[in-house]
């Protein structure tokens, strides 16, 4: 493995450009005030703005360039908290609860690449956890096993493989996970509120927060707000009682994490997500590009402050990606800091009145961030929302007793269309590529599936409207095929050459 060295450390995100805000320079007023421009402000913003509400964002520093800017980037529903432990600490219900959500954050960030056609690398992906190489076990065997078999149950596409692709340890693959390049994604995102009509200011950290007045003082302006979202990691104490808000620090766990980013010939890595079982664990993904890919290792977790040598995490990463992928060429590195919870949950809701926070996401950033975002939207909008009790602060859901999770909470839009990310049926739809095309079954019918370029899919029937015969894929010349008497047709279904005179018919 050949090593390029960096004498400042930089995530491989930062090499994007993210156009500049200006600072915050005159009073205003806001119907929500989002403190902070990461994963969980910009999504906040984007959601309430898409509702006509009057969003201004400040920033301390620059958009996306703290914790989300040094994330890697795993979008996934699997907690770092294993399943099993899950149910054995709160039960099936919660359990399935917090991947559900993890599931419905996953499904938003889709939603809002597709619908702002942003160009932000984002890809349905397997995920796997796994065994350490080196250390399988009959006890780890039966574990993963045990994991693979709740989720199931659960309604979780999860399937126990022997071998994992890249390792080859015991291991259970998720599909329906996914990746993002974090920085594109959330530029595209800053730009879509901005266009709603809501407002970014960089370089303008809070200074003096008055609850009689709901307002804040930012760069010596002053700033009215109705709601206020602490959104920055760590949060702010904002209109919090000052004891209230020491006593909230002592359930968040600081830790550092280190990342080493690696150019590889491409194909040479699986486009997957991967999580060993070990304490703490290393987890692995990869970053396609045009003439070579970047696999991304990350792990050595430990306290913040207490790692005397802040080398040895590097050098153990990079030697373990040796193993994995002789022909690294180390680029990057980069570490930093997640926030554990005593329980392994994330803490979401009002800390102060008509104040959010979130914070305590651990390994799943990227997904407890957006999914933040969607239940503070809710909570703003005075709607109802059913991981609302499971994530606040004071957790009283895990303590009611018996819950009908999936009675109680029929009718929020995720469970209106759960089907489309969790379970085998949806499993070969989510793999169709950009640019490809796949024949795949549901409901008993034949569907030719097509995903363009911007990562939207188009569905219509397979058979084809001449005699009935299935079509194929033609992937030379980008058509559907009939097999039986040559028609052919547009990936979108339109005829191009006959005998058949009508289009394939569009199906939802």
């Amino acid at each position: 493995m050949t090593t390029t060295t960096r004498r400042h450390p930089a995530p491989y995100w930062s090499e994007v450009d993210f156009p500049a805000r200006p600072p915050l320079d005159h009073d205003t007023r806001a119907d929500v005030l989002v403190v902070g421009a990461g994963i969980t402000g910009l999504t906040t913003a984007y959601l309430l703005a898409r509702e006509g509400m009057q969003v201004v964002v400040v920033e301390r520093d620059q958009c996306a360039s703290a914790d989300t800017g040094h994330t890697t980037a795993h979008v996934t529903m699997v907690t770092d908290t294993r399943l099993q432990t899950l149910v054995s600490s709160f039960g099936r219900s919660h359990a399935q609860a917090v991947w559900d959500a993890g599931l419905a954050a996953v499904a938003t960030i889709d939603d809002i690449v597709r619908t702002n056609e942003l160009d932000a690398a984002f890809g349905w992906v397997d995920g796997y956890l796994h065994a350490p190489r080196g250390e399988q076990s009959d006890d780890e065997q039966a574990s993963l096993m045990k994991d693979a078999r709740l989720a199931s149950e659960l309604g979780f596409d999860a399937e126990f493989v022997t071998s994992t692709p890249l390792v080859g340890q015991y291991g259970i693959r998720f599909t329906g996970q996914a990746r993002v390049h974090p920085r594109k994604y959330l530029a595209g995102v800053a730009s879509a509120i901005e266009q709603m009509g809501g407002r970014i200011y960089e370089r303008s950290p809070t200074q003096v927060f008055r609850d009689d007045s709901r307002s804040v003082t930012v760069n010596g302006h002053t700033v009215a707000f109705d709601h206020v979202v602490i959104a920055t990691h760590n949060p702010l104490v904002g209109l919090e009682r000052t004891g209230g808000a020491a006593l909230f620090q002592t359930k968040l766990a600081p830790y550092t994490s280190y990342v080493v980013a690696a150019r590889v010939p491409r194909g040479t890595v699986p486009d997957a997500l991967w999580w060993d079982t070990a304490d703490p664990y290393t987890y692995i993904r990869l970053e396609p590009q045009g003439e070579h890919d970047l696999v991304i290792i990350g792990g050595e977790d430990h306290k913040t402050g207490q790692q005397e040598d802040t080398q040895v995490p590097f050098r153990r990463l990079t030697e373990r990606l040796a193993i994995l992928v002789p022909d690294a060429v180390v680029s990057h590195r980069w570490s930093g800091q997640v926030i554990e919870t005593p329980d392994g949950l994330p803490y979401i809701g009002e800390s102060a009145e008509r104040q959010f926070t979130a914070t305590g996401f651990g390994g799943n950033g990227m997904t407890f961030g957006t999914l933040a975002g969607l239940m503070i939207a809710d909570a703003v909008r005075g709607r109802t929302n059913p991981w609302a009790e499971l994530f606040h602060p004071g957790r009283k859901a895990l303590t009611r007793g018996l819950w009908d999770y999936l009675k109680e909470n029929a009718d929020y839009p995720y469970y209106m269309i759960r089907d489309r990310f969790a379970g085998a049926e949806s499993r070969t739809l989510r793999e169709v590529r950009r640019g490809e095309g796949v024949v795949i079954e549901r409901d008993g019918k034949k569907l030719a599936a097509f995903r363009d370029a911007s990562g939207a899919v188009v569905t219509r029937s397979a058979i084809c409207t001449h005699m009935g015969c299935t079509v194929g894929w033609n992937a030379a010349d980008q058509t559907w095929d009939c097999p039986c008497h040559g028609s052919r047709f547009r990936p979108t279904g339109e005829v191009i050459a006959g005998p058949a005179e009508s289009p394939l018919p569009n199906v939802e």
